[in-house]
Parts: structure tokens; sequence; C-alpha cells
């Protein structure tokens, strides 16, 4: 497995690391104005989650499909 392939689940770990931590403050905190901020937060590390698991299953999909830019002739010569 390449380095590339092993990069995109621990973003998604990191992500949910994240939302886990921010549901953990909203419950300590009991300010409104902190409160909506990490909402806010923890809503963009959701939709972080939901992107990255996106481009995964797009890159599983073009995995076997044949793409010009995959390979560059000066260094791949066939």
């Amino acid at each position: 497995m390449s380095a590339k392939a092993k990069c995109c689940p621990c973003h998604i770990a990191a992500e949910q690391k994240a939302r886990v931590t921010y549901d953990n403050i909203l419950r300590l905190s009991d300010d409104p104005d902190v409160n909506d901020v990490i909402r806010f937060l923890r809503e963009r590390e959701v939709v972080h989650f939901q992107r990255f698991g996106e481009a995964i299953a797009l890159a599983k999909e073009r995995m076997n499909q044949k793409n010009v830019y995959l390979t560059n002739p000066a260094f791949d010569p066939a």
C-alpha cells in the first residue's frame, strides 16, 4: 500500500476525533457564544468527513480506468 493510500483514512480518523472533541466541549460549556462557534466547527468536521469518504469512493471507482495523467512517458517508458 502506498503512502498516499494510507493518507485518506488518517484524515478521516482525524476528522472524527475532532468531532468527538467538539461534542465533549459542548457538554462542558454553558456559554452560548462559545457553543455557536463549536457547533459550526463540529459541522465543518462532519462535512470534511463526508467529502473524504466521497473522494475515496471516487478514487476506488477510477483506479482501474485508463487515465492519461496517470503516467508520464518521460518517467515511465512503455
